[in-house]
């Protein structure tokens, strides 16, 4: 079984929403990493001219790879990744192997060939 890696990177009030959306699409579970720190193409500016960063969280998602496709769109839009800038971003990446994930394989062989 192959699997991708999804990595989202959004503001930490928003981590549980992508969370259940990512779920309700198909990931089986995620690794949160909480405040991180990110900047845009332009630094943000405030008062007195103090940098102001937003906390971060970075999610990562371990998914089968026929429903990666349907994760990451879903994290997309319900973080309205494109439709407003700063709210986040998420990408995919292969993964050339990975341990510790029998019990998923085990679970999701059924299910998957049923979708494909």
């Amino acid at each position: 079984m192959k699997f991708k890696l999804i990595l989202a990177f959004s503001e930490s009030s928003h981590c549980d929403e992508l969370l259940d959306a990512a779920r309700d699409a198909g990931a089986t579970g995620a690794t949160i990493i909480s405040h991180a720190r990110g900047e845009g193409m332009k630094k943000t500016r405030g008062i007195f001219g103090l940098e102001i960063t937003a906390q971060r969280d970075v999610l990562l998602f371990l998914v089968e790879e026929h429903r990666a496709r349907r994760v990451l769109e879903t994290i997309a839009a319900v973080g309205e990744f494109d439709d407003t800038p700063g709210t986040g971003i998420v990408i995919q990446l292969d993964v050339e192997d990975a341990l510790g994930v029998r019990h998923q394989i085990e679970e999701l062989s059924g299910s998957i060939q049923e979708e494909i």
